[in-house]
């Protein structure tokens, strides 16, 4: 998987120079703040989200185990529809295709809508080292492309950013790129807006190769969806001759009528809306409506590996809403750039090390890069167990775990443990099973507190637990005394 942040720093690092930018955390709380209050009242309108919530969850699980089948189904709906199916591996395949694709049109640049797929593959710059613009429509993406700046949400990507550092932004790096941002430019949302409109409205009418993601993909009739708010995607989708959509294979909804239940969360969800104000369908190519040539590239970069976790594998059902990054105490401190990927947040710290593999300083960090709260379970749409992955993730870092493949068949290898840890785990075991063992080491415990020191002077790899975490103060007596005590002969403990 691309889309590391090259040269960065792993998770605590990062995070500790970002809690340290009054201007970063005061834009992301001040963001994410408004963000989910608006999403909370959104969703109490609906007396049946937790159904909601329900279905969705066993759609996707649903289409994730049989997700052989329905690609097969998906890619005969789109052929059959007058579209082409190209399937890319990885990072590098997807590229090559896509620059192939542009290559074969004689075009030179592509307006883009709003994809994770392709920043996650690092399309841009790939189509740039083959001498073609890809210039991002999606006022958000355009701010962080114009910026030079890297995404930090995955809804709103230049959620760091403030009005005026935007208006500075348009000003200095508008006209490198096309029309130049107007005179006297403010930092008002409109002007914004207008400035954006223009400047892309000479790219939209000039552009013959359009590049986008989709949000879903129907198996039964080879439809692509893409929802948004701001029309640029429309656009993208409808003017272009040449139209290139790079979508993850979980994407998949098996039947029309599912797609019900997530164009009812999804909105509520990410922008706190009862709908997308552009819902954009297509299926495959029209005479006379629209682009003349659709290429379907269905992008597995690690998804497949993801899948045959058994714990892991949900983080696939994700339908990119964002609404556990909004509620996300760690991220709303240490913002999306401290994570090292495309893919921000709680998601991102589940997702990013699945696709990518733990061998890296940076994804190796991400599983700790959590509070485990549970905030973000409880606003995920699709029912994502945030935390329970997390804390699986921590275990396959601590045992070296990983993905791999035999012959055909791709397994989950754990590796074995440390032999610190085996052996304080057989101590453990030896002495749960024994009461009497435990009883004496609590009054031990209770009687020498006083020379207990606040944290485990632990050597090695163990100190980096025990410098940031203070032992718990032992009691003056141990539970099962003070019941006794106090309880006497009123079923004490034994």
């Amino acid at each position: 998987m691309s889309g590391t942040f090259v040269g960065m720093p792993a998770f605590p690092k990062a995070a500790h120079e970002a809690v340290n930018n009054p201007t970063l955390r005061g834009n992301l709380r001040h963001a994410t703040h408004t963000i989910r209050a608006k999403r909370e009242k959104a969703v109490a309108e609906v007396s049946d989200w937790a159904e909601l919530r329900e279905a969705g969850k066993r759609i996707k699980d649903h289409t994730l185990r049989h997700l052989d089948d329905y690609l097969v189904q998906l890619e005969e709906s789109v052929t059959a529809a007058g579209g082409i199916v190209h399937w890319a591996a990885d990072a590098d395949e997807a590229n090559r295709i896509v620059t192939e694709l542009v290559k074969a049109t004689g075009e030179s640049e592509v307006v883009k809508v709003k994809s994770m797929a392709t920043q996650e593959i690092g399309l841009n710059e790939a189509l740039e080292e083959a001498g073609i613009h890809a210039y991002e429509t999606d006022l958000a993406e355009l701010i962080v492309q114009l910026g030079k700046d890297r995404p930090s949400h995955i809804l709103v990507p230049a959620i760091h950013r403030n009005r005026g550092e935007i208006r500075d932004i348009f000003a200095k790096e508008m006209s490198e790129w096309g029309r130049p941002a107007p005179e006297g430019l403010t930092d008002t949302p409109a002007e914004l807006a207008e400035a954006a409109r223009l400047h892309l409205r000479e790219k939209f009418l000039r552009a013959k190769v359009g590049v986008s993601g989709a949000n879903f993909m129907v198996a039964e009739t080879g439809t692509l969806v893409v929802v948004e708010s701001e029309g640029n995607g429309r656009m993208c989708l409808t003017l272009p001759e040449t139209l290139i959509s790079v979508v993850g294979i979980e994407k998949i909804v098996p039947t029309w009528q599912d797609l019900e239940v997530f164009l009812q969360t999804l909105p509520r969800s990410s922008t706190a809306e009862r709908m997308n104000p552009y819902t954009s369908t297509w299926t495959g190519t029209t005479d006379g409506d629209g682009p003349k040539t659709f290429h379907l590239v269905l992008l597995d970069n690690g998804r497949t590996d993801t899948l045959a976790d058994e714990v892991g594998r949900q983080a696939l059902r994700c339908i990119r809403c964002s609404a556990c990054l909004n509620v996300c105490p760690v991220y709303e401190r240490a913002g999306g750039h401290a994570y090292g990927s495309v893919y921000p947040g709680p998601i991102g710290a589940i997702l990013s090390p699945q696709l990518r593999g733990t061998a890296s300083e940076i994804d190796a960090s991400l599983p700790y890069a959590s509070s485990l709260c549970g905030a973000c379970y409880e606003v995920c749409p699709v029912a994502i167990d945030i935390p329970e992955v997390l804390v699986h993730l921590r275990e396959r870092v601590v045992q070296g775990g990983e993905v791999t493949r035999e012959g055909n068949k791709v397994v989950l290898k754990p590796a074995k443990g440390h032999a610190a840890e085996r052996a304080a785990m057989r101590a453990a075991r030896w002495a749960f099973a024994r009461p009497g063992a435990v009883r004496a080491g609590q009054r031990l415990a209770s009687r020498t507190r006083r020379l207990h020191p606040r944290r485990l002077p632990l050597p090695g790899p163990g100190k980096a637990w025990s410098e940031t975490r203070d032992l718990p103060p032992v009691p003056a007596e141990p539970f099962r005394d003070w019941w006794q005590r106090t309880q006497g002969g009123k079923g004490g403990a034994k």
